[in-house]
């Protein structure tokens, strides 16, 4: 339970309260069947009575932090038993939905964490300790910048995570001696930007303004994979890489081994940016290093993310209207009409329904919306 994690002066964390902590090879206090303390942070598999490992300590850990994110614990019910069936049987919340500025790499861990699939879930706390690095690691070089008890854990990261800050964080001392030529570097791009013409913000190279459309800009958490008829979340600490303005970084669909995005209730696969509140869209442009796949574009006020993976309810009755724009063969780069006279929407869907000829998967590079 939070209540009984503490935080120091110094940013370290204690537990204060082993009341009904046991060995895993001792018998414990319980009798067959029951669960002793609260099941708010409670496994599946301790839910049901079954063998704990330092597993079911990384999926109560898990729930702390998302508890920490939300500010609320992920399920509720009328007793105890309720809440610990909960665990066991409901799809976990999403923590974006709740908090859509918390990163998609953030949520990753947590989603990984509190996985029911043993398979998936981080073996020991170790991996998701590593893990929770490499977070910190990428939002200190999204941000540029940290301050109090983060950059003395900055300075602790492993070689591997450290190495994705920015220089000025790894060479604090050089960085001030080279402030200048930054700002005189950064003066000259300025004028070489406005000499070349209107970019947009956050848009990937070589995507521009035509006549008539204009690039919207979105907020780092705007991408989400989307794979309502599979088994799950398909590469989602990845989706950020569509609107990180980097035509080097992509996200991509799973490996499909018969070539085709058939799964257990329907068709199809995708990833949809959220505009709040709403915008009127005239065309997404799509890039990607796997061209070939066939895409539908459907739009959306709102959408029902409730239902469990593998559900057969069709995208119209989740929310989606349309398809609104497509292509049969999408190109390395490939600009989508949208239909003339829709409404404004939030939300729009990218959604795969084939793979490329020949292909076991599909990759999308960058994602840019126009209004």
């Amino acid at each position: 339970m939070p209540q009984n994690v503490l935080i120091g002066i110094e940013g370290g964390a204690k537990i204060t309260d082993f009341g009904i902590a046991r060995t895993l090879t001792e018998e414990g206090l319980t009798v067959a069947g029951r669960v002793l303390g609260t099941t708010d942070y409670v496994s599946p598999e301790q839910a049901l009575g079954q063998p704990v490992t330092g597993q079911s300590d990384v999926y109560s850990l898990g729930v702390v932090l998302y508890e920490m994110l939300t500010g609320q614990i992920p399920f509720h019910g009328d007793s105890p038993v309720a809440v610990a069936m909960k665990h066991v049987r409901e799809q976990f919340p999403d923590v974006q939905l709740l908090r859509p500025e918390v990163s998609a790499a953030t949520a990753s861990v947590v989603d990984r964490a509190v996985d029911k699939d043993l398979a998936r879930r981080y073996p020991d706390a170790e991996s998701m300790a590593s893990a929770l690095e490499e977070v910190l690691a990428i939002e200190a070089s999204r941000s540029g910048q940290a301050t109090g008890e983060v950059t003395s854990v900055l300075q602790t990261l492993p070689g591997a995570a450290r190495r994705r800050l920015p220089w000025r964080m790894r060479h604090p001392a050089r960085w001030a001696a080279s402030l200048a030529l930054i700002v005189a570097i950064v003066a000259i791009a300025l004028v070489a930007a406005e000499q070349q013409g209107e970019r947009g913000t956050g848009v990937a190279p070589g995507v521009s303004s035509s006549p008539g459309l204009h690039p919207v800009p979105l907020s780092q958490t705007a991408a989400h994979d989307y794979n309502p008829f599979g088994t799950g979340p398909e590469n989602h600490n990845r989706v950020q890489n569509v609107i990180d303005s980097d035509p080097n970084t992509s996200w991509s669909t799973e490996q499909y081994y018969d070539g085709t995005l058939k799964k257990n209730g329907g068709v199809g696969v995708g990833v949809y940016l959220d505009a709040a509140p709403s915008v009127l869209a005239r065309a997404i442009e799509i890039q990607t290093p796997t061209p070939g796949f066939a895409v539908q574009i459907y739009g959306a006020q709102h959408i029902n993310l409730s239902l469990p993976y593998g559900d057969s309810t069709p995208l119209a009755a989740r929310g989606w209207q349309g398809p609104i724009g497509g292509s049969l063969h999408v190109r390395n780069r490939e600009r989508i009409q949208l239909k003339a006279g829709i409404p404004a929407y939030r939300y729009y869907l990218i959604w795969m329904v084939t793979l490329p000829p020949g292909k076991e998967s599909a990759s999308i590079a960058d994602l840019t919306l126009f209004k």
